[in-house]
């Protein structure tokens, strides 16, 4: 058996279909062996039973309750044996074979904890939704972000206190505070269907995006910058 290098580490809420999609297209176009372990992460129903069953290769999870995205991505690292460690939302899908460009990316710089592709909307025309102008970044994007395993040791989990949106700004200050630096990689590309799962204009959406960006602001400024950010928003 060849040497499982990435693991593909995916949250499904209520969204087996989406989840099924994205499973198809890693199978279609990547040819790196991948280790795929999806977290059905308190889903009215249980749908970690169905995708046991159409994919019985897959390492799937079940949580009765709903422990977030950061929560849910957590178990999801706890049950991974890859070298690599791809987090990737279920409302995503590839069309070449690029993931091996992420794992070129990090074995030829051990300076860089963290590295994310091109991510372009799904639907046409299939506009840039996140792209970096330099090799070094502040923040990576929780659509889509490869970490080494010393990464997640070192830094941590990810922050369980956002429970949506944010976890991964927060996380890539961590992950920066322990020397590494953050990448980009515009040779592989992802394609996002955004919020799929809680929907554009959902409640749920605007009440953590608002929360969080203020949590974030706590955390992470300090002085008069924290305060004036706060304040502003």
């Amino acid at each position: 058996m060849m040497e499982r290098r990435i693991s593909v580490i995916s949250v499904n809420y209520n969204g087996y279909s989406l989840t099924c999609a994205m499973i198809d297209s890693l199978r279609r176009h990547v040819t790196t062996p991948l280790e795929i372990v999806i977290v059905d992460n308190g889903s009215a129903r249980d749908e970690a039973a169905p995708l046991r069953k159409r994919y019985p290769d897959v390492k799937v999870l079940r949580s009765e309750r709903n422990l977030g995205f950061a929560g849910g991505n957590n178990l999801g690292f706890a049950a991974a044996t890859g070298d690599y460690l791809l987090l990737l939302n279920n409302d995503t899908e590839v069309t070449e074979d690029t993931l091996h460009y992420l794992c070129e990316t990090l074995d030829g710089d051990r300076s860089i904890g963290a590295v994310c592709p091109k991510i372009r909307f799904f639907a046409p025309p299939q506009h840039i939704q996140c792209i970096r102008d330099r090799h070094d970044t502040p923040y990576a994007h929780g659509a889509a972000m490869m970490v080494r395993r010393e990464t997640l040791e070192k830094a941590g989990p990810m922050p369980e206190i956002y429970f949506l949106y944010y976890e991964e700004l927060d996380w890539s200050v961590r992950i920066r505070e322990q020397g590494w630096c953050i990448a980009y990689d515009p040779r592989c590309t992802v394609f996002h269907k955004e919020s799929a799962t809680t929907g554009q204009q959902s409640p749920l959406r605007s009440y953590c995006l608002t929360r969080n960006r203020l949590l974030f602001a706590w955390r992470n400024l300090r002085g008069g910058a924290r305060l004036l950010s706060v304040a502003y928003q």
